[in-house]
This record gives C-alpha cells, sequence and structure tokens, in this order.
C-alpha cells in the first residue's frame, strides 16, 4: 500500500511538473504574441518613417544629388611681390623702412570652386580665384585630380575659364538670371575653407534670392546686376554655382559682406552676392576665343559728381546726373563731341545719378564699342556717340 501510494503520489507529481511544462510554454507562447503586437505600432513607425524619408526626397536634394559631381575643388599657386627688411625690422621705424625695404617673388598658395560646363573639360571659377595662378590642380568629387590651364580671364567681370584634358566628364545646365524670382530657393556649391583636400565631396548651404539687379565697383571690378542671397558663402567658396531648385546655374558666388577679415577667411553674414549666369555667359565665348576681353581703352574725360554747389553754378533745379569737368585732346570724349560743363544724364539708356553709375557703365565696355550719351549743355539736352578705341 505505501508502495502504491508513493507510486501515485510520484505520477501526481510527474503529472503537475508536465502541467508546469505547458504552461510554462503556454506562457512563452503568450510572451511571444504580446511581442509581435508591440511589433505593429513600431511597424506603423517605420512606415510613417519611410514615408517622412520619401517627403525628404525634394527638388533641393534631387539637385545636390545631380550637381555634385560637376563641383571641383581649385588649389592655385600663384607668385607675389611682397617686402621684407634686410635688417628685420631692426631700426623699428617705418621712416627707415621705406628706404631698406626689398622685395622678393614668393609662392601664395589659394583655394577656390568651380563648375564643369562641358563634358571636355571647361571649367567656370572666378578670375580673384585663378586669374594670375601659376600652377592650378582641379579635385573632382570622386578624388581624381587634373592638372588645369587657364583659357581666359577677365578682371573687371571676375569670370575665368579653365580646361582641363579628359571627356565624359559631368558638366551643369546653364538657367536664366533674368527670369530669377525674389524668394526662391537657391542653393550654394563650393569647396569652403579647401575642404576637398580632405574630402572631396562639396559642401552645399541653401538660402533664397534675397535681391537682383545689385551693382557696385570693387577693386577695380565691376559687379554689374549680381543676385544676392542668404545661403552661406564662405572663404573658398568662390567661383562655385550658384543654383535654383530646377538644378540650374544662375550664378557664380563671388563676393560676401562678412564680420571679419584674416587671412583664415571670412564669415558669412547672410549678405553674398553671385555674378548672374546670364553676364557669365556673355563673357565666356570671349573668353574662350580670345583668352580675354579687351578693355584698354580711356574715355579721355574726367566727371564730378554734382553736389550743391556745382548745382547752383550751373543753375539747376535738380542734382542730377554727374558734370564733365576736364576733356584731354585727341580723345574719345573730344571726338564725340563732349564739352567741360556738359552734363552726362544717361549711358545706353542707364540713368547717371554719381559718379558710381557711371563708373559701372564706363568701365564695362570693351574696345570697339560704341556708347550712346545723353547730356545736358546749357539746358539743351542732346545725343552722342562715344566709341571706345584703344588707348595709344
Amino acid at each position: 500500500m505505501k508502495s502504491s501510494s508513493l507510486f501515485i503520489a510520484l505520477c501526481s507529481l510527474l503529472l503537475t511538473g508536465s502541467t508546469g511544462l505547458i504552461a510554462g510554454c503556454r506562457k512563452e507562447s503568450s510572451f511571444l504574441n504580446e511581442s509581435e503586437k508591440a511589433q505593429r505600432p513600431r511597424t506603423e513607425l517605420i512606415q510613417k518613417n519611410d514615408a517622412i524619408s520619401n517627403s525628404r526626397q525634394t527638388a533641393i536634394t534631387e539637385t545636390v544629388r545631380i550637381a555634385s559631381p560637376a563641383i571641383v575643388g581649385i588649389s592655385v599657386t600663384e607668385v607675389r611681390q611682397v617686402g621684407y627688411s634686410p635688417f628685420g625690422g631692426f631700426f623699428g621705424d617705418p621712416f627707415f623702412d621705406q628706404f631698406f625695404t626689398r622685395r622678393r617673388n614668393m609662392e601664395v598658395r589659394g583655394a577656390g570652386s568651380g563648375f564643369l560646363i562641358s563634358s571636355d573639360g571647361y571649367i567656370v571659377t572666378n578670375d580673384h580665384v585663378a586669374g594670375n595662378a601659376k600652377k592650378i590642380v582641379i579635385t573632382m568629387t570622386n578624388g581624381k585630380r587634373y592638372d588645369a590651364k587657364i583659357i581666359g580671364s577677365d578682371p573687371v567681370s571676375d569670370v575665368a575659364l579653365l580646361k582641363i584634358e579628359g571627356e565624359d566628364f559631368p558638366f551643369l545646365q546653364f538657367g536664366n538670371s533674368e527670369q530669377t524670382i525674389i524668394g526662391e530657393w537657391a542653393i550654394a556649391f563650393g569647396n569652403p575653407f579647401g575642404l576637398f583636400d580632405n574630402n572631396a565631396k562639396p559642401t552645399v548651404t541653401v538660402g533664397v534670392i534675397s535681391n537682383s539687379g545689385v551693382s557696385f565697383t570693387q577693386e577695380n571690378r565691376v559687379y554689374k546686376d549680381m543676385l544676392q542671397t542668404d545661403a552661406a558663402i564662405s572663404s573658398g567658396n568662390s567661383g562655385g554655382p550658384l543654383l535654383n531648385a530646377r538644378g540650374e546655374v544662375i550664378g557664380v558666388n563671388t563676393v560676401i559682406f562678412s564680420t571679419a577679415n584674416s587671412n583664415q577667411g571670412s564669415g558669412s553674414i547672410g549678405i553674398g552676392f553671385a555674378v548672374p549666369i546670364n553676364r557669365v555667359k556673355s563673357v565666356l565665348e570671349r573668353l574662350k576665343d580670345d583668352g580675354k576681353i579687351d578693355r584698354d581703352f580711356n574715355t579721355g574725360m574726367l566727371v564730378q559728381q554734382i553736389d550743391d554747389r556745382i548745382a547752383r553754378y550751373f543753375q539747376l533745379e535738380k542734382k542730377e546726373g554727374v558734370v564733365v569737368v576736364e576733356v584731354r585732346r585727341g580723345t574719345p570724349a573730344e571726338k564725340a563731341g563732349i564739352e567741360p560743363g556738359d552734363i552726362i544724364l544717361e549711358v545706353d539708356g542707364k540713368k547717371i545719378d554719381k559718379n558710381d553709375d557711371l563708373e559701372l557703365v564706363i568701365y564695362d565696355g570693351i574696345v570697339g564699342q560704341t556708347m550712346t550719351l545723353l547730356i545736358d549743355r546749357g539746358g539743351e539736352t542732346m545725343k552722342k556717340k562715344l566709341y571706345l578705341e584703344r588707348s595709344k
């Protein structure tokens, strides 16, 4: 009996254990079911993230994807004359330095940006980036490097055309800068601070077209009808393209207003300017054919802005235009019939209110061009033809 009871008890324990084992399996199965239920909202989240990822593929990201391979980094070596004192500043006096300072040639290295405009290796950049370079090395986004030569450069418009040997290069399409809209997206590409040397990928900044038709002169350069943007343009970005959301080049990044200037470059404060691509296109053909734009002319006249004193002298009701104060003999101005005392009101239909207005038009001229001047002479308006002949 005892053995039978023990046998029954053992069987009961085994059954209980089996039941417990089965129950344990059921609990594990239940746990997996709960896990599967928990996966459902996660799956929904992934689907939502996928939708967000798809929505991130905007016109801007597509432009970046397509345009990036055509952006290049430019490393230049220039030879400049620098002054030094053989006495190492021993006298410590600028007065003596002007007598003892000597000059020597020194190689100076710099970096900038550019972009391919043809499959056979033509590259656009700024004149101030590569116009005076002794050696130019182009770095592509695939890491390959090429020696480049200068085909042509124009300091006035600040445009340079380079060439590398090869074929089947990626290149960008030109847009129409006259059709830009204030407030539309502006995408700036470049090689800030020479980062291509470490990572052969362009830097991209995005903003809008803040203004257009902005004109000014700087260091004998004529920046005419410039596009203004708040897309960050830093040191080294000069020469890179400014694109619209359609992936078209609308300008060449050129000038920034910055907080500071130093050997390390300047910082952007959201005011940058690009040479409009329509102006660039008008320059490129001449650079490709002739290597330069011939601007070696002199009008032969001196002008002065009209102030209160001059307005009273000429009995002018409005301070409009600039007054001619001198005309040199045998010059284009004399041949055009311009006389001292004439007031220039317009040049080629562009209104002249100050000296800078006249400089913007005249400095942008080329040898062989004829300009039409609207002048006031003693209260009578007349037109004069000014032919820009080569300086003798």
